[in-house]
């Protein structure tokens, strides 16, 4: 008892279950990196695009 219900609508929670799904694809895609192998090593694989990080 003294709980509050938040009332979600259907709309939502399709639009939160699509961006859950682009998230688990994006991720299949692109795995996510280690922070810190990033910085040891991810720099320098990244300048094939002629020295450009962006």
């Amino acid at each position: 008892m003294g709980q509050i219900i938040q009332f979600v609508s259907k709309s939502e929670r399709e639009r939160i279950r699509l961006i859950q799904e682009a998230r688990a694809i994006y991720d299949s895609i692109f795995p996510p990196t280690d922070p810190m192998s990033e910085r040891s090593g991810g720099a320098s694989a990244r300048r094939s695009d002629g020295g450009n990080l962006a």
